[in-house]
């Protein structure tokens, strides 16, 4: 797969160089770095789609997934609430704020982002099973038990 991903990155870099203004090709762009686990460069395309596009909540939210990545959660924080300004309403948005969180072991902020995923999308099982970890950690074992069970019955196998 990492072959695909490679010829990927050299397909967008090609049609870049025809058009370095297209924002949603430095996106994709950084979406395959992504996957590459290519991450430094992965942030430096997400920026250039946000130079280009300061109000792409995608490009934020890209460029904060490859911040925690890299364990920069302050950095990571700020993407994701800069997306979350432009696109409140993206319950995942809400989920990478609360993962951010959990990097930094701040547990009921993570709930709290969790919380607010849930709110949106309560069908949401990776909120559900986000929430459960936050909620284990601060040892409210029969709350988390039942975010568990909750994710499980909407399909959450991760």
């Amino acid at each position: 797969m990492q072959g695909k991903h490679d010829e990927a990155v050299q397909a967008f870099d090609k049609v870049i160089q025809m058009d370095q203004q297209k924002e949603i090709l430095w996106f994709f762009t950084g979406n395959a770095h992504m996957y590459q686990e290519k991450y430094d460069e992965a942030i430096l395309a997400y920026e250039k789609a946000l130079e280009i596009n300061p109000y792409d909540a995608e490009a934020w939210n890209g460029k904060g997934d490859a911040l925690k990545a890299q364990g920069r959660y302050e950095e990571a924080l700020l993407a994701f609430d800069r997306a979350i300004e432009l696109d409140p309403q993206k319950a995942f948005l809400w989920i990478q704020k609360g993962n951010a969180h959990m990097g930094q072991w701040k547990y009921d902020e993570a709930i709290l982002a969790y919380n607010k995923a849930l709110e949106i999308a309560p069908y949401y099982a990776e909120a559900w099973n986000g929430k459960g970890d936050a909620l284990k950690a601060l040892g409210r074992t029969s709350e988390a038990d039942a975010a568990f069970v909750k994710a499980k019955e909407l399909g959450y196998n991760g």
